[in-house]
């Protein structure tokens, strides 16, 4: 079966030598070409009883190979299975704007802090409100950094129980079957808790910007740029899996 490894080491210095790639990509690719190779070294394995010999390459251990995850996405996926409850469940997504993601690719740790917090409190504070659902909700939020192209795509997924406790944590109220919690009103509450949060990180000094976005350093400039954005569409999905 063919695999990324096997098209990295057929192509990959041609791909490298025609497309401008970040150090970070650089490095992803070369862990992926030298995966389980003798590359990286290994061990070798003897049979104690037939004295047959393996020998068994050392893994890259990097966390965009997709041979090394693997082993470790299964792991996770039997442990939140062990999670689930018996109700309904719903899958959400948070997107950020294409011009929010291209300032996080300077400001990962920030800005993808808040692109967890504020899916999280938006779900929380719109599944609280009675007009919608009235209940604490948990969920499980996973941050995806690469887009289906694999390019840069910052969002987060969510796996979201249909429903929640009551206020005083002694009863279950389920959603309406079908329906979780409406996509608008959580997408609004996103942008406005996000915005408000970039602008104070902003103020606070924890933004760093390079290149063609050196001007966003000042205040006014950035209050600007970011005055488009309060007005777009931003994207929250919100329906079974």
């Amino acid at each position: 079966m063919l695999e990324v490894a096997d098209i990295f080491r057929a192509c990959g210095a041609t791909w490298r030598r025609t497309v401008a790639l970040s150090l970070g990509q650089l490095k992803v690719m070369s862990a992926i070409e030298q995966c389980r190779s003798a590359a990286l070294g290994g061990h070798v394995l003897r049979c104690s009883g037939c004295a047959r010999t393996e020998i068994a390459y050392n893994s890259c251990g990097n966390r965009h190979c997709p041979k090394c995850q693997a082993s470790a996405a299964r792991r996770w996926l039997e442990a939140r299975e062990a999670d689930l409850l018996p109700v309904e469940y719903y899958h959400v997504v948070f997107t950020l704007p294409a011009p929010i993601s291209a300032i996080a690719w300077y400001n990962k740790r920030v800005i993808y802090g808040l692109l967890f917090d504020i899916a999280a409190e938006t779900l929380r504070t719109i599944a609280a409100d009675p007009k919608h659902l009235g209940a604490d909700i948990g969920a499980t939020l996973v941050l995806h950094t690469w887009g289906s192209a694999l390019t840069h795509h910052p969002h987060v997924h969510g796996i979201v129980p249909g429903g929640g406790l009551s206020a005083n944590g002694e009863r279950w109220i389920a959603c309406r079957p079908g329906f979780f919690l409406p996509v608008r009103v959580l997408s609004r509450l996103f942008r406005r808790r996000f915005l408000e949060a970039l602008a104070d990180a902003h103020h606070r000094g924890r933004l760093q910007f390079f290149g063609e976005y050196a001007q966003l350093a000042d205040r006014a400039a950035f209050a600007q740029w970011l005055a488009p954005l309060r007005a777009s569409e931003w994207f929250v999905y919100a329906k079974r899996p």
